[in-house]
């Protein structure tokens, strides 16, 4: 098996899968602004199937062709460093979002426009 694959397999698909994680726990805090409990489950299969989507056909293959691009060139330059300075710094921006949404709650990573009106 060839190095870039086992990256897909063991790092990029298991990040993908944290970032569609994220996605259905935004979609969880976004389903909180509607009333209507049928409104609600339509809104958040809606909004699952999406993220899903997005992840699998946006995110997922961007990440690859980074991560491709990457390899390429650091095998050419500067050996594995490169890439794996990437691959660090991916795995730590993905920890960084856990830690806001499971600390701070999903409204921290999203835009103020964004963000459920406070229901006093």
């Amino acid at each position: 098996m060839n190095s870039t694959r086992v990256v897909r397999i063991y790092y990029v698909l298991p990040c993908c899968l944290l970032l569609l994680n994220l996605c259905v726990e935004i979609v969880d805090y976004k389903a909180k602004a509607f009333g209507d409990p049928l409104l609600r489950t339509a809104a958040i299969m809606g909004m699952v199937l999406f993220g899903g989507s997005l992840v699998a056909f946006l995110v997922s293959p961007a990440l690859e062709a980074i991560i491709r691009l990457l390899h390429a060139h650091s095998r050419r330059s500067a050996g594995a460093m490169g890439e794996l300075l990437f691959l660090a710094g991916l795995g730590l921006f993905i920890f960084w979002l856990y830690y806001r949404v499971y600390n701070l709650g999903p409204q921290s990573i999203l835009p103020a426009e964004w963000r459920n009106p406070i229901v006093r």
